[in-house]
């Protein structure tokens, strides 16, 4: 099949949408399908490259300069006369294009899509749906967010953030309505974002995850040079976080947590990986809990050394309440890491209460701490979650993600009338 992805966010941006759309990418055209991948530009300028067997083309872009790209490291608030002055604007900002309909156009009809799936519902989506509409192209969508992923990371929002939550809830959902069939990384995550009365939705909406390449992480000990390269301590139990440092990740409750944490287990070190808007209050709240020598920010890692950084842990932690699924939860858990996350969004399908880790209610300091200090503490409980994580795991196998968004697309070119694409001669050949 020729597949085209389209999305407003894409690799090396650090959020799920990029990373997923990446995976599916390149997974895809593993398989022997022709992919290609249309997204905003990181310099502004239109260009192409192949890479991995996958065509990205770049459209024209602008700097949006108020939210973070999450590419570069966030620089530090300025001083005025002993003063820090707020932040209005991010030396980097996140990368959108304007008006990209006739260079979309463009490409996608000299490409010849046999259909297209779309990861966002910004600008390039859009222009895509517009698209599809008008040359009767197949439409798949996923959803990956919530309002919450937007309005939290805007502060100048937070008067108009319940009614714009609100208005965007409708918003995301339209982009799912107008395609030939949705998907959403679990069933929560659709609980939340589609009206009660699916069958009146017009498209059906399938939880699937995102899946990664299991391959990739595994139980085991880090290389020595892991723990050189990034300052990280040997031999000290290791409590983890792998992701954006934004507010919305609500990552001020795991350093309070691990305050009481210290408490009890005085050589354990939380390790924040990342980098994000919330970083530095989050380096003043440890110094102000009298625990910034116990938290390590070793900022963003990428792949390989990414892979690698899991098996430096004992537990993974998090308390944000706005996955739809999290795809560091999945790779933590296939490293056998015990989780401790907050019963909120959709992370319950991941870490499973007392089965894999435990679950928090949001916002409770006391039972995160508590729960760090369970599992750290009992060596036959750690044992009973971390291979249960392993199980966990198993069931968001990338492998099984790509398999499925095949048939999808199938089922989206016979929903749009047109002829189901001939199977290549690899097709019956065993998976990788």
């Amino acid at each position: 099949m020729r597949i085209a992805i389209t999305s407003d966010l894409y690799y090396p941006m650090t959020n799920g949408v990029a990373v997923f759309a990446h995976n599916l990418a390149r997974g895809l055209a593993k398989q022997g399908h022709e992919v290609m991948v249309i997204c905003p530009s990181f310099n502004g300028k239109q260009h192409r490259e192949k890479r991995d067997g996958v065509t990205t083309f770049y459209l024209r872009s602008i700097r949006f300069p108020f939210y973070p790209d999450q590419i570069n490291d966030i620089p530090e608030a300025k001083e005025f006369m002993g003063k820090t002055l707020p932040r209005l604007a991010y030396r980097h900002g996140l990368w959108i294009t304007v008006d990209p309909y006739p260079t979309i156009k463009k490409v996608l009809n000299k490409f010849h899509p046999d259909v297209i799936h779309n990861q966002t519902a910004e600008m390039v989506a859009i222009a895509v749906r517009r698209y599809a509409k008008k040359y009767n192209v197949p439409l798949v969508s996923t959803g990956h967010a919530y309002p919450d992923n937007i309005t939290s990371q805007l502060k100048i929002l937070r008067p108009i953030k319940r009614p714009l939550d609100a208005v965007l809830r409708v918003y995301m959902a339209s982009f799912l309505k107008h395609s030939e069939y949705a998907t959403m990384p679990t069933e929560m995550a659709i609980d939340d974002l589609v009206p009660k009365k699916r069958r009146h939705f017009r498209v059906t909406v399938e939880p699937l995850s995102n899946g990664v390449d299991l391959s990739k992480f595994s139980p085991g000990k880090a290389p020595e040079r892991i723990y050189r390269k990034y300052h990280l301590p040997k031999n000290r139990p290791i409590v983890l976080y792998v992701g954006r440092i934004d507010p919305e990740k609500s990552l001020s409750y795991v350093v309070s947590a691990f305050a009481e944490v210290v408490e009890k287990i005085p050589d354990a070190v939380l390790v924040l990986v990342g980098d994000g808007t919330d970083r530095q209050h989050l380096m003043d709240l440890a110094e102000s809990l009298g625990i910034r020598k116990s938290v390590i920010f070793p900022g963003r890692i990428m792949p390989p050394d990414v892979m690698q950084i899991y098996r430096v842990a004992k537990v993974f932690a998090t308390a944000s309440e706005t996955e739809t699924q999290g795809i560091v939860l999945i790779e933590a858990a296939a490293n056998g890491l015990p989780l401790v996350a907050v019963d909120a969004g959709a992370v319950r399908e991941l870490c499973q209460h007392k089965k894999n880790g435990i679950l928090c209610q949001p916002g409770d300091v006391n039972e995160l701490g508590n729960a760090l200090v369970k599992i750290l503490k009992d060596p036959e409980l750690w044992q009973k979650y971390s291979e249960h994580s392993l199980e966990v795991a198993k069931k968001h196998d990338l492998n099984r993600t790509l398999q499925r968004f095949e048939e999808i697309y199938e089922e989206a070119i016979v929903l749009k009338g047109k002829p189901k694409p001939k199977k290549p001669h690899w097709w019956n050949q065993p998976r990788a």
